[in-house]
């Protein structure tokens, strides 16, 4: 085995248990919330957590929708992306299906009030958020200055930001 083989499976590793570690604390607050639902009976943040987990429930089905729709060649899988989706939901973050995936792990933190569920939602979205970072490198990568002129015009994930950007372009064009 030559050492950049034996660097590429380390590296395949050290990553994958990353993501098995921040699926674990991600997962956790999902678990948690059959369990302590409702914790300390506060129903407003309670409800709170269902209109979170709905809106992030649409974010990742639009997202999805629209790569697949304008970013993967007919009739396959959306890992063979040719080309740089930055139109419907992509014109106002980067990231909207990680996004709404760290939305649904503090959906179920609302819902389940309780600080086990907190401290493992916050720490594996942090952990969640780096994977954000290591895509963008890898579109960097694949996209060159495309994808670096997106980077500019569009947020990573501050959907506030991305509207009002949005608009201002709308207005100039």
């Amino acid at each position: 085995m030559t050492k950049e083989e034996a660097f590429q499976i380390g590296s395949y590793w050290k990553g994958n248990i990353l993501m098995w570690v921040y699926s674990i604390l991600m997962g956790l607050p999902i678990i948690l919330v059959f369990i302590f639902f409702n914790y300390y009976r506060l129903d407003l943040v309670m409800y709170a957590g269902w209109l979170v987990l709905a809106f992030s429930v649409v974010i990742i089905l639009v997202a999805g929708y629209e790569f697949k729709k304008e970013g993967a060649p007919k009739g396959s899988s959306v890992v063979h992306t040719t080309v740089l989706v930055d139109s419907g939901v992509y014109a106002v973050i980067r990231h909207p299906q990680y996004l709404g995936f760290i939305m649904v792990v503090f959906a179920f933190v609302l819902m389940s009030q309780h600080w086990l569920s907190l401290i493992s939602g916050i720490a594996g979205s942090i952990l969640f958020y780096g994977d954000i970072l290591k895509e963008e490198q890898s579109n960097i990568e694949k996209f060159g200055d495309d994808y670096k002129r997106y980077m500019q015009k569009v947020p990573r994930m501050n959907v506030v930001v991305g509207v009002i950007r949005l608009l201002r372009r709308g207005k100039r064009e």
